[in-house]
């Protein structure tokens, strides 16, 4: 029976709604894959030093950190609500 499904070998770099490791896991599938985009900025050295140093601490204490970069954005997430509560947010207070 040539041609039959049962001859058909599977295609392991086709595109599958499933993720075998999150399923096998029992982790939930993300419903939107979120697009990222690489972003240059220029940090202190002072600064990005810091930033290391509380990172790999986090680490050791077992956080649930995936890597830096979502700690950065974390982290830039909560500037920017504190931003946007506008006068009475820290940050913007210190702008001033």
């Amino acid at each position: 029976m040539t041609g039959s499904k049962q001859d058909k070998y599977p295609d392991f770099f086709e595109n599958h709604d499933l993720d075998p490791v999150k399923a096998a896991t029992k982790q939930p599938m993300a419903a939107k894959p979120i697009r990222k985009k690489k972003a240059g900025f220029y940090l202190s050295e002072a600064l990005l030093e810091r930033f290391n140093r509380q990172f790999h601490q986090l680490k050791l204490k077992g956080a649930a950190i995936e890597n830096k970069s979502a700690l950065l954005e974390l982290s830039l997430s909560f500037a920017l609500d504190d931003l946007e509560m506008g006068d009475r947010g820290q940050l913007f207070k210190s702008l001033k």
